[in-house]
């Protein structure tokens, strides 16, 4: 048996986070692949998320009107097979669904960047 953990997808252009409306599942639930899981709200839409495995519900990440970050663990499932999550970074607890984060971080311009530019003068 493995752990599988589903973070909250990008739903969108620019949202950086999502408030969750609502859960369609509990601890201890089975769920089967494409089984709405949580309802979030952004300023822009209310999405569902599916489950992308079949698996048991054994940790929920959020309250209903948490707001949650793109990327962040919502849920965790037990599923036959390795699941997503590897042996040792599952004895790190948290560390387990940070280590499954695939996302690059956005570039931020340096301090010099957006200063003077090209030649000139000062008076």
């Amino acid at each position: 048996m493995g752990e599988y953990v589903i973070k909250l997808p990008d739903v969108g252009e620019g949202v950086a986070e999502a408030e969750l409306v609502e859960w369609q599942v509990k601890v201890g639930d089975l769920v089967r692949e494409d089984a709405v899981l949580a309802a979030v709200m952004t300023d822009k839409a209310t999405v569902e998320i599916p489950s992308p495995v079949d698996g048991e519900i054994v940790w929920l990440g959020a309250e209903i009107g948490d707001t949650v970050a793109i990327g962040s663990p919502i849920v965790r499932l037990k599923v036959a097979g390795e699941g997503n999550v590897n042996a040792a970074a599952e004895q790190g607890g948290e560390a387990a669904a940070e280590s499954t984060d695939r996302s690059t971080p956005t570039p931020r311009p340096s301090p010099q960047e957006g200063g003077a530019r090209g030649g000139g003068t000062s008076v």
